[in-house]
């Protein structure tokens, strides 16, 4: 029995469907695959969807993003009270409950030495470095801060270990004795700033603790250059005298006459740059390099035995000065 033509041309369209079925599904992959990189995953579509729901957007499942931290440094703040010194510490390696403190002292090249220390101790467990300055104190405006008053007061709060002072960059200038303006650099100017130097290192050794004056450093400027060489010899003879700790940093910061240079080598024997474009400040790698004049002094005079076999000199046992 024949068949209806319409039965024919129904055959005809599902043969027609099936085929642009099977043409699709072999044409379009079932997954759409991402990079493992991806922040996101689609679900799969199914053959229904892709026919009947057309491009209608699914929902996505997001991946976590992971994020990477970074290791924190550690930062210790010391206050001294009563001082307006605040320091802020930062540290590779977690100090020891007993750790010996070095109470650092001065002008703004003291508080840059101390930077420089902080740096040099940073790995070592047994060592804080306190800084207690004032960038525009010294040992001739008293009115301004009177500097063994002061290391007097730290002392006592602080209780250090060890006293590190460096001093003299603000004291190119006139100063009152006995009620009279004098002259820097005149014989009365001179004759009273050893005093001061001496008052200053009476009160370490009143506390009988060890101590490192730091000479400066050469200047850019020819007169505060050769200034800070005068005061150095100050500074050297007293410290030397009262059974302190005297060290010349000059050749580190100078060329091979002896001048201010701004770059030079650093601990590492690298060329960089030392000072800052104004030929008084420091860079970071010229901190760490005045740092380097003083550690194995202060290593040698923290160490608990050296403490303990340290002969120390009182005020009353100095041995007498006629020029003073």
């Amino acid at each position: 029995m024949a068949r209806p033509p319409h039965a024919k041309n129904r055959s005809a369209a599902l043969r027609l469907l099936l085929s642009l079925i099977i043409g699709i599904c072999l044409a379009v992959p079932v997954f759409d695959v991402k990079p493992l990189h991806a922040q996101e995953v689609r679900e799969r579509r199914s053959i229904i969807d892709m026919l009947f729901r057309g491009d209608r957007p699914r929902n996505q499942i997001k991946r976590p993003t992971l994020r990477q931290h970074k290791k924190k440094r550690q930062t210790k703040t010391t206050k001294i009270q009563g001082n307006s010194a605040v320091v802020n510490i930062e540290t590779t390696t977690e100090k020891a409950p007993d750790a010996r403190k070095v109470l650092v002292i001065g002008d703004f090249m003291a508080s840059a030495l101390a930077d420089g220390l902080t740096m040099a101790m940073s790995a070592d467990p047994g060592t804080v470095i306190v800084k207690d300055t004032d960038g525009s104190s010294g040992l001739v405006r008293t009115d301004h801060l009177d500097w063994p008053q002061r290391l007097e007061t730290s002392i006592g709060e602080v209780k250090p270990a060890l006293v590190v002072i460096m001093l003299g960059t603000n004291d190119r200038q006139q100063m009152t004795v006995a009620g009279v303006k004098e002259k820097f650099r005149s014989d009365a100017w001179n004759a009273e700033y050893e005093k001061r130097i001496a008052a200053l290192t009476d009160v370490i050794a009143r506390n009988k603790l060890p101590y490192i004056w730091t000479g400066l450093p050469a200047f850019q400027s020819p007169s505060l250059a050769a200034d800070a060489a005068t005061f150095n010899s100050f500074y050297r003879s007293k410290v030397e005298m009262a059974g302190g700790t005297f060290i010349d940093i000059w050749d580190g910061f100078a060329d091979e006459n002896g001048k201010f240079t701004a770059s030079g080598s650093d601990i590492n024997g690298q060329p960089v740059r030392l000072r800052g474009s104004d030929g008084l400040s420091l860079t970071k790698a010229g901190k760490r390099k005045m740092a380097f004049y003083l550690e194995k002094d202060l290593r040698r005079l923290t160490a608990s035995d050296a403490i303990a076999d340290l002969i120390r000199l009182d005020a009353a046992s100095l041995p007498l000065d006629d020029t003073v």
